[in-house]
């Protein structure tokens, strides 16, 4: 009875946990919906709770260091306490809202290649060690975002990668601990004076904040540098206008009025940019994202290397 009562301690013989989603695949604004099923397991289980929570892997960059860990930044508890019989089963229905700033994972079916997005449940046992189960999710852009990626692609933009850089933008309303940044190749047309563009899509149930940062190109007598932009548009703009148009405009726009962004308080040190620029960005509140970061501890390890994939366009 001894060793049985030891072997519970280490989760050997206890109840087990397996969440299962109606549809792996969402948008930002939207829900993931599923259930929690749980079994239990020898003997009698006094669960405390059961927490579901998205998790991703964020990028973090320093004066001296840089480093990627995974980070839950949204969770939800789907049940409290509950005693849980030898072998009983049972199932948790949850209904998980996205919020409008969760980074997009997917475009027209393929994963973003530096993307990667998960469920994870937690299934927390009195006086014994909790249990973990985690399911792969897929994001898909909203409709504005969408029609300014087709516009880049349009425009012969060439996808490069896609990470979460932790950090907030300054002048952004930001509510999540980190930012994406999507990476293009500059077309031939521009390539004369940018070389590569990073997208940040910051999303609200209002609109979009879009946020360009080009590397430009230095000319004859000038050194290159980063440029930076920063336009607002509405979700019900999506099919009302002519979004190649649009986006060109952003990028003339943004490599024309370097200084002026800049007093804005764009650019390294200021709120969206890399290397010593980070330190300025990161907030305090980031740090007590329930779940944290775990250095080194990569997501797709849990997913047993499922979660890459390259994508290398836009095409269907």
């Amino acid at each position: 009875m001894v060793f049985k009562k030891m072997l519970s301690a280490f989760g050997v013989g206890g109840p087990s946990v397996d969440t299962v989603l109606t549809n792996p695949n969402t948008r930002p604004g939207l829900t993931l919906d599923g259930q929690v099923n749980l079994v239990g397991g020898d003997s009698p289980a006094a669960i405390e709770q059961v927490v579901i929570g998205l998790v991703t892997r964020v990028e973090v960059e320093g004066h001296d260091t840089e480093y990627a860990g995974t980070m839950e930044f949204h969770r939800m508890s789907v049940s409290g306490p509950l005693q849980l019989a030898p072998k009983q089963q049972l199932s948790i229905p949850f209904q998980l809202p996205v919020p409008w700033e969760t980074p997009i994972t997917d475009v027209y079916g393929q994963r973003l290649h530096g993307m990667t997005m998960g469920l994870r449940t937690e299934l927390a046992v009195a006086r014994a060690v909790d249990k973990s189960d985690l399911d792969q999710v897929a994001v898909h852009p909203l409709p504005v975002h969408e029609r300014i990626l087709e516009a880049f692609q349009r425009l012969g933009f060439r996808f490069k990668h896609a990470d979460l850089e932790r950090g907030h933008i300054r002048g952004v309303q930001q509510t999540l601990p980190f930012y994406q940044e999507i990476e293009f190749f500059a077309s031939p047309q521009y390539a004369n004076t940018i070389r590569e563009v990073e997208l940040t899509f910051v999303t609200s149930q209002r609109g979009v904040d879009v946020i360009l940062e080009c590397d430009k190109r230095g000319g004859f007598l000038s050194a290159g540098h980063d440029a930076f932009g920063r336009y607002q548009v509405s979700h019900a703009d999506a099919d009302r206008v002519d979004w190649a148009q649009v986006v060109d405009g952003w990028l003339r726009e943004t490599t024309s009025r370097y200084g002026s962004l800049r007093s804005q308080g764009f650019g390294p040190g200021h709120g969206h940019g890399r290397g010593h620029g980070m330190g300025g960005m990161v907030a305090g509140a980031a740090l007590g994202v329930a779940g944290g970061m775990v250095a080194g501890e990569m997501i797709e390890d849990a997913f047993e290397g499922d979660m890459g994939g390259d994508f290398g366009g836009f095409d269907e």
